[in-house]
């Protein structure tokens, strides 16, 4: 008896705390918001200074929902637009992209057959007004917005072109822009190549079309490169694994604190070819919807992974209206591969003392099983099966191109030379490049590389410890070796700089399918996926396929 009422007791208490509970927290959320608005009122009222209450209120929003995830982001009514133009790939414009080069705004691209291009403006226009008002009196984010408008309606771009004596006035209409998911597909040797840069809607049937497009031209194996893919909407990964896999399978798990956020999205359309060779290039720009695709051919071993570790963003978003017509992107669930594997390599519900978060220890993680018997892992982004180093940029490159060098060379170079080049076989020799060398020696182009901040650094932690005469002779003989090492790097990194040169170049006559073009002889990734999709007895043991 006394056993069932201690068991009753028991239970009331634990059928009273299920049902106080959320009340509690609801009082919680209700005391701090009051907390919160008696706090601003009484700051706004009492502060030295004024206080803008937009820019206070956004700084405690942004604050808030940086201490969830970096997903979960406040976007406010002034910013829906840019928002909407990120997920949709659409926009009202002409269809150019532009960049600042120290205080000039030039034209770096044009996409084909849109206004910019019908319109006459070239790569390397310096823009000097849009519609009569000076570029110079704008933020980068005002000439943006004002780029864009509604379609139909004109705009005039008043430039300053490479070797003209007077400024050039160009008229516009702007047009629906659609940015392509696939901005280049094409043969390399016998082995088909689709770079898919976005999945934004109707990625999915680009990816296809394009597949369809080079089995045609007779493509012996499809090389999907997902590089710097940041990812996007979540069921276009499930249209393009669904080009290779079968109807039915499933592709990602997405799980939730709330029920309705616990779903599995399988293929739903007959494939376009589960057979063919598939290589998939990834590296750790490749993140979300691309680590999905990339995670779903490694799990039903349905092609080969080549690259890098991928970034690691596991964390599905969902967009909320909020009042006065602002939007709030919210992080819901995590997503699951179809081993069930979740890639997510922070864990930002579990934060160390300073805010900060790590990533998964090797210890924690879980091994899985592919279709194949393979073993993988989660916690960490998708592992290559094929690890390749990119290359790194050089100081001294990195440095050619941020100060403009580089473009402004080849904005002379082809205003001198107008013959186009055939983006596949151009190189340029070695008198073309000594031209660049020659154009270079009147440019200041000085920079701290980072051996010489490090020497800076020991330098000045040797003079604070009263080391320094005891190795002043050598770290002199360093400098001096450094500083005459550096008057002969546009030699020593000559191949570097050479392949962003040939890219700009044929980037001129043939924009961007030309320039992807001109740098697949220095792309090893690339060239190790060829080998791999030409050498089917290594494809299979790869994948562990059973001949």
């Amino acid at each position: 008896m006394k056993l069932r009422f201690v068991i009753a007791i028991f239970l009331f208490a634990l059928v009273a705390f299920s049902f106080t509970r959320p009340v509690d927290r609801y009082f919680e959320i209700a005391k701090n918001l009051d907390i919160f608005a008696t706090l601003f009122k009484e700051v706004n009222a009492l502060y030295v200074d004024d206080v803008n209450p937009n820019k206070m209120i956004r700084t405690g929003i942004d604050a808030m929902l940086a201490s969830l995830d970096p997903y979960t982001n406040y976007i406010p009514e002034d910013e829906v637009e840019d928002y909407r133009t990120m997920n949709t790939g659409q926009y009202g414009g002409i269809g150019a992209i532009t960049r600042e080069i120290g205080d000039r705004t030039v034209v770096t691209m044009i996409m084909e057959g849109f206004g910019a291009q019908k319109g006459g403006l070239k790569i390397g226009d310096e823009i000097l007004k849009i519609d009569d008002i000076e570029l110079k009196t704008l933020s980068r984010e005002e000439a943006g917005h004002l780029m864009k408008g509604q379609i139909g309606t004109p705009v005039s771009l008043t430039i300053k072109r490479w070797g003209a004596t007077e400024p050039l006035k160009l008229e516009f209409k702007r047009e629906k822009i659609k940015v392509s998911n696939v901005p280049y597909f094409g043969m390399v040797e016998d082995i088909g190549y689709v770079q898919l840069s976005d999945f934004t809607p109707d990625a999915g049937k680009e990816v296809k079309n394009a597949v369809q497009s080079l089995k045609d031209k007779g493509a012996k194996g499809i090389i999907l490169d997902l590089r710097g893919n940041p990812g996007g909407l979540l069921i276009e990964a499930v249209n393009i694994a669904n080009i290779f896999l079968p109807k039915g399978k499933l592709i990602v798990s997405t799980k939730g604190k709330i029920p309705e956020n616990n779903l599995n999205y399988e293929t739903l359309n007959m494939p376009s070819d589960t057979e063919i060779p598939v290589a998939v290039l990834i590296n750790r720009g490749s993140a979300s919807a691309s680590e999905i695709v990339a995670g779903t051919f490694q799990d039903y071993d349905r092609g080969v992974i080549l690259g890098e570790k991928s970034y690691g963003k596991g964390l599905v978003q969902v967009s909320r209206p909020l009042s006065y017509n602002s939007q709030l992107k919210v992080t819901t669930a995590k997503y699951y591969t179809p081993t069930g594997r979740c890639i997510q390599v922070l864990d930002y519900s579990h934060r160390r003392d300073d805010g900060s978060v790590g990533s998964i220890p090797d210890s924690l993680k879980q091994a899985f099983k592919t279709m194949n018997g393979r073993t993988v892992y989660d916690g960490g982004g998708i592992d290559p099966d094929i690890s390749i180093e990119s290359v790194e940029a050089y100081a001294l490159t990195q440095v050619l191109y941020e100060k403009g060098f580089i473009f402004d060379f080849v904005t002379d170079y082809v205003n001198r030379f107008p013959t186009p080049v055939d983006p596949k076989n151009f190189s340029m020799t070695n008198d073309q490049y000594q031209v660049f060398v020659n154009w270079m020696k009147d440019k200041d182009y000085q920079y701290t590389s980072y051996l010489e901040y490090e020497l800076q650094q020991f330098t000045e932690e040797a003079v604070k410890e009263k080391h320094y005469n005891d190795v002043k002779t050598q770290l002199d003989f360093i400098q001096k070796h450094i500083a005459d090492s550096k008057k002969h790097e546009l030699m020593k990194f000559k191949d570097q700089i050479r392949m962003l040169l040939e890219e700009e170049i044929v980037s001129r006559f043939h924009l961007e399918r030309g320039s992807i073009q001109a740098g697949f002889k220095y792309d090893n990734e690339v060239k190790k996926a060829v080998e791999i999709l030409h050498d089917n007895k290594t494809y299979k043991r790869i994948l562990n396929i059973s001949e």
